[in-house]
């Protein structure tokens, strides 16, 4: 079958990189967050796009996704890793020279033990209750760890996308309790936070959705591109059904486009009835129920069906998706689908 073509404007994906760069003084760092194979772009071209626009410290999920990024980039920049230093994760976290978010008392015993003298930041529970060490166990920990020279310490905002929310103070009073007095580096902040204003950067931002295009940068230029190619066309004569369910009736004569793409690539069933695709600017609604590997679009108002369809473009973004499936943008992104042939340009 004819797959799918997603589109990668780096230029894009540089320049909002850089557009967040620029909300925090020159003094603050940014990072850049290229978890999750590059929010589903790739993380190997996407890392190599931001090295080249500044970055020079970049934060993955997993040990495995730090060699990744290690060996696109090769050596002088810093990859952390915030998951920390799991169990049998010494030799990838040696070889591929990363930098572990220690979450916990046991992972950093393991990793002093482990690795004696290797990088390792800290991550600290400001209050979200997912990862970090709680306060008591910073407190008990904080001069043996500080003492062994820590590259980071960190910790993640719950609810940044909600500027007027009083967990992101409750959470800066209580990160910036557990930090006073620190020398070493500090990161409070991704994408939301840096958009909150001074009081969060720190010394580290750690950009991530927003350099991809999508929420909550609403100034973000669009990243991601995304054509399905038309693979059958047929006239429906008015009062037959498309797809599964026979959930859509023809009212007219219609012809309806069939193209290669599908729930198992991470275009969400439930996004059908309110998603359009496009032919230029025109917009083409999807019919029918999203099935596994195909879609059917109502192109009966076009005078010649093209050989794509876009369902990414500049006037439907990854948040439109995401509305359309009740999630976020960050989901739409990170399930954009193996099967897709991904194109770099910029």
């Amino acid at each position: 079958m004819t797959t799918s073509r997603l589109s990668i404007d780096l230029d894009a994906l540089k320049a909002n990189w850089r557009a967040l760069d620029a909300k925090s003084a020159a003094s603050v760092e940014s990072g850049a967050v290229v978890k999750a194979n590059g929010y589903g772009l790739g993380a190997p071209r996407v890392a190599q796009a931001l090295a080249e626009a500044g970055a020079r410290r970049f934060f993955v999920a997993a040990a495995e996704e730090g060699l990744a990024v290690r060996q696109a980039l090769g050596p002088g920049v810093q990859i952390c890793v915030f998951s920390g230093h799991g169990k049998g994760d010494a030799a990838l976290l040696e070889q591929a020279d990363l930098v572990p978010m220690l979450n916990s008392v046991e992972q950093f015993r393991r990793h002093r033990q482990a690795l004696p003298g290797a990088a390792f930041g800290v991550q600290l529970d400001s209050g979200m209750n997912r990862l970090g060490l709680e306060p008591a166990d910073w407190a008990a920990l904080r001069d043996e760890a500080l003492a062994a020279g820590p590259e980071l310490v960190m910790s993640h905002l719950a609810c940044a996308d909600e500027p007027d929310h009083p967990m992101n103070r409750q959470q800066l009073a209580a990160f910036r309790d557990m930090v006073a007095g620190l020398s070493v580096p500090c990161s409070l902040s991704a994408t939301g936070g840096i958009l909150l204003g001074p009081d969060y950067h720190f010394q580290v931002t750690r950009p991530g959705c927003g350099m991809y295009g999508g929420l909550p940068f609403a100034e973000a230029r669009p990243v991601a591109y995304l054509d399905l190619p038309v693979i059958q066309t047929r006239q429906v004569a008015a009062g037959e059904s498309v797809g599964y369910g026979n959930t859509w009736v023809a009212e007219r004569v219609s012809v309806i486009a069939t193209v290669a793409a599908g729930y198992a690539d991470g275009l969400h069933r439930l996004m059908g009835p309110k998603t359009m695709t496009y032919a230029g600017e025109t917009a083409c609604p999807i019919v029918g129920r999203i099935s596994m590997d195909l879609i059917t679009v109502d192109v009966t108002g076009l005078p010649e069906v093209p050989d794509y369809l876009a369902l990414l473009n500049e006037i439907q973004t990854v948040d439109d998706l995401a509305a359309n499936a009740e999630t976020i943008g960050y989901e739409i992104l990170t399930s954009l689908g193996a099967r897709y042939a991904r194109h770099y340009r910029g």
